[in-house]
């Protein structure tokens, strides 16, 4: 009993250990093993590519640095710390804190988020249990700071555009506190 009860924890605390990636440009790559592969089959993180290897995105790689479920090393093999790489992300994408808070608070909320350039919004969010290409997504999600401004001809285009892919429109509004409110908003016929 109590060796199994060993192996139980051994394996638990090698699926813990964070999986090496490295910066490279505006992506980070992982290291070609299963860990890494995991990230994708499990909740979806990334994109295998044929090499064994998962592309992340910034977000998700800052994500999963959070989570202490990702270490990013630099050129010189050191690792980057969350601030560092915040700061390099915010060089290539000015409005990527705005974006992250609202990343970071789906994906707690246990729903899987992808990009969704093809679409013209941010992002695509699917339905809670359901894995990309398994069905379509519910949401398209387009984060705002609480004290930007939409005009009216940009607000009736990400509705345009959330009709026309059949899916809900959801803007994600972040506050000073970086905290997330969503506002769901939907055509309707009088």
């Amino acid at each position: 009993m109590a060796k199994k009860k060993k192996e139980k924890k051994e394996k638990q605390e090698a699926k813990k250990k964070p999986v090496k990636s490295v910066f490279a440009e505006e992506r980070v790559l992982t290291e070609n093993s299963d860990e890494a592969r995991e990230l994708y089959n499990q909740s979806r993180y990334g994109t295998i590519l044929d090499n064994g290897k998962v592309q992340l995105s910034l977000l998700e790689a800052l994500y999963l640095l959070e989570k202490d479920r990702l270490v990013i090393l630099n050129g010189r093999n050191k690792p980057i710390t969350f601030d560092k790489f915040l700061k390099r992300a915010k060089k290539l994408e000015p409005n990527f804190w705005i974006r992250y808070c609202v990343f970071k608070d789906i994906r707690n909320r246990g729903y899987i988020i992808k990009t969704a350039l093809k679409f013209g919004a941010d992002f695509r969010v699917y339905e809670r249990g359901v894995k990309p290409g398994e069905d379509h997504a519910k949401w398209i999600v387009y984060p705002v700071h609480e004290a930007s401004t939409l005009t009216w001809y940009e607000f009736s285009a990400k509705n345009r555009v959330a009709h026309s892919t059949r899916k809900r429109l959801l803007v994600g509004c972040v506050d000073e506190e970086s905290d997330v409110t969503y506002w769901e908003i939907k055509w309707i016929r009088p």
